[in-house]
């Protein structure tokens, strides 16, 4: 079997590391591969799934709404989300999931802050999958961009309120699903000052500047390891449909 994380870019994707691990660990025999595939190329991938080539693949940025696009068929996560970032085949049909979800999930589990309600920030497709995730808690949502906020919560239909940017929300687990952070950026100056935890998506070389912030104001910190690791622990049970050696996969993450 061969697996890949497909994007543009993918070198500095740990995928292939936690993946590998994974597999190592469960005794299956199954190679997992970064391949660089710009916007429009996502054609590519799907003829190589269809002709056994690939057995599944994983899809980052800016790939996940043309995989969407190219599935015969998705997952409720996924239909909510509007993008798909797991893409596997059966029965010669291609069908897509949305796995960033079940790392959101992962995330709000290893913060261990109860019933919290959620503060999200971000209208793109990481926000969309956050929202469903959340549906059984209070929810807020906000955008940099006017009327984003709105439009989040249309497209997902999940209930929830929207704020002003950079407004805090008393008690609320704070959810950055921006790039904010990825290359030092810093999230709005209010936004965690009443927070009562953190579930920040990026990830990169260094800690991210309001994992940072947040762990010098004492609050409760979920990193964008934790969600990556989440995320590939469901992607891990689709392609092989055995269950992921979650603390395994940490380790290979995190080395």
């Amino acid at each position: 079997m061969r697996f890949a994380v497909v994007g543009d870019p993918v070198s500095h994707s740990r995928s292939p590391a936690i993946h590998r691990a994974a597999f190592e660990a469960t005794g299956i025999d199954a190679v997992y591969d970064a391949i660089e595939v710009p916007l429009g190329g996502f054609g590519t991938v799907v003829a190589e799934i269809e002709r056994g080539d690939l057995t599944g693949v994983n899809v980052t940025m800016p790939l996940k709404r043309e995989a969407f696009a190219a599935c015969d068929s998705v997952s409720q996560e996924a239909s909510a989300s509007g993008a798909v970032n797991t893409v596997t085949v059966g029965e010669g049909r291609i069908h897509g999931d949305n796995t960033d979800v079940d790392g959101v999930r992962h995330s709000l589990e290893r913060l261990r802050v109860d019933k919290a309600p959620v503060l999200i920030l971000g209208g793109g497709g990481a926000a969309r999958a956050a929202c469903v995730a959340v549906t059984e808690r209070d929810l807020w949502v906000t955008t940099r961009r006017p009327g984003g906020a709105e439009e989040t919560l249309d497209g997902t239909g999940v209930r929830g309120r929207t704020v002003a940017w950079g407004a805090p929300v008393t008690g609320a687990i704070v959810v950055n699903a921006t790039p904010l952070g990825m290359h030092g950026e810093e999230l709005p100056k209010q936004v965690l000052t009443e927070a009562s935890g953190l579930v920040d998506m990026v990830y990169g070389d260094d800690v991210s500047p309001a994992v940072r912030e947040a762990r010098r104001m004492g609050i409760p910190v979920s990193d964008g390891i934790d969600m990556l690791v989440g995320q590939a622990a469901c992607a891990f049970e689709i392609f092989v449909g055995q269950p992921a050696p979650i603390e395994v996969m940490e380790r290979a993450a995190r080395a």
